[in-house]
């Protein structure tokens, strides 16, 4: 589920919610990026809050993972913000670059936030 993330008609990033699965899991992960321009404003974690608010509400999801590189800390930072939970690291998850790069996850569950993702990242922000 590709979304795109907009500020004032721009695009600016795009987020992604993928591997969506129902059954026993009910479970997706979600990817996303932001513009450099534009980092550090907030963006992306109201993006993220929004779209994990809808795969928890819309969707019926139970499970949101999202994973990064070891070394991007500002991503890392990201899904600390929003109160997901370091759950590992991975190695070697994904081929990029040309070299097998290890990620760390981070899950958030439905029940951890029963108010919404973007209810708790508006109150954190005051």
């Amino acid at each position: 589920m590709p979304l795109v993330v907009t500020l004032d008609d721009q695009v600016v990033g795009q987020l992604t919610i993928g591997g969506i699965q129902y059954g026993s899991l009910r479970g997706a992960h979600i990817g996303y990026w932001v513009a450099q321009d534009f980092a550090g404003r907030g963006i992306i974690p109201t993006a993220l809050a929004l779209a994990t608010d809808h795969a928890f509400r819309t969707l019926r999801l139970h499970r949101v993972e999202v994973s990064m590189r070891p070394e991007n800390a500002p991503s890392r930072r990201v899904a600390e913000k929003l109160d997901f939970r370091f759950e590992g690291e991975r190695r070697r998850y994904l081929h990029i670059d040309g070299e097998w790069r290890d990620h760390l996850v981070y899950v958030l569950l439905a029940e951890d936030i029963p108010e919404g993702v973007l209810e708790r990242w508006h109150r954190a922000q005051g």
